[in-house]
């Protein structure tokens, strides 16, 4: 059985068609990152997901179940991360965790959480004193109190400094390596490419583009652009594979400490994807 099974998922508001005819898989133990412009269609999409959300058409299976259907105790295995998440903010930081650990039925020891998410100095700390991405860590931290087998995160590091950033992402690491499904939805394309075991693109409420990190929308098939000096000029050249011109260039004496070698970015593709979309 794989985490997520959704098949031809829609969501329309009004006249505005939202989410149309998603097909997505995110097998168990995964790592799945959603990109994709504001308006694109995953916040409606993950909500459904969550069973925050009536769709209103397709067939959706998260963990087995229909999350439009699903009771108590399915929610229970799942973890949800807001992206504007609102706060307990007179409590501490180990009050709040220990209350809403009271709410599954195999919780992870709150010290323990509060150590994972970097927040053991803050402990005892009002919500309320917090930063920006210390309040972001205490979302964290309730998102994975009750050992969820899935968890959703949305824009999970907005206001992490680059440290706190890189070490969200072993904490990620951690989890996945327990077990943990993880669908991810970012706006940091470097934190889907050092995250994501595979991840889609959504445009216009439709999946555009599939695959890991290195072969979405054909990047590993790219090619390189190659740039030399040769006689005062800067010669540049497009090539699926570059070995052979690089050979021919060192035999002819060129100076090979002018040559450059550039492949497409991650980000490259996902512009060129959402731009030829639209």
């Amino acid at each position: 059985m794989e985490a997520i099974e959704v098949t031809g998922l829609r969501k329309t508001y009004k006249d505005k068609e939202a989410v149309r005819g998603i097909d997505l898989v995110v097998a168990r133990g995964e790592i799945f990152a959603l990109l994709g412009p504001n308006g694109a269609g995953k916040t409606t999409s993950v909500e459904i997901l969550e069973g925050h959300r009536r769709r209103d058409g397709g067939d959706v299976r998260v963990l087995g179940e229909d999350p439009g259907t699903a009771g108590p105790s399915w929610r229970s295995r799942i973890g949800i991360v807001l992206q504007d998440a609102s706060d307990a903010a007179d409590l501490t930081v180990t009050e709040m965790v220990r209350h809403v650990a009271g709410f599954y039925p195999e919780p992870r020891e709150a010290a323990e959480v509060i150590e994972l998410v970097g927040l053991t100095p803050k402990r005892n700390s009002k919500i309320r004193k917090l930063s920006g991405g210390q309040r972001r860590r205490v979302d964290v931290a309730l998102g994975i109190i009750g050992r969820p087998e899935l968890l959703f995160l949305d824009e999970p590091t907005t206001g992490f400094d680059p440290q706190a950033r890189r070490q969200f992402w072993d904490l990620i690491r951690t989890l996945a390596g327990d077990g943990t499904t993880i669908l991810l939805t970012t706006h940091y394309l470097d934190e889907a490419e050092a995250l994501a075991d595979r991840l889609a693109v959504l445009a216009d409420g439709a999946i555009v583009a599939e695959g890991t990190p290195a072969t979405l929308g054909g990047r590993a098939a790219g090619g390189a652009k190659v740039s030399w000096q040769e006689n005062g000029r800067t010669r540049t050249e497009q090539l699926a594979d570059p070995s052979d011109l690089i050979r021919k260039l060192a035999a002819d004496g060129t100076d090979l400490r002018t040559l450059t070698i550039t492949r497409p970015t991650l980000e490259d593709t996902y512009l060129d994807l959402i731009g030829a979309r639209r």
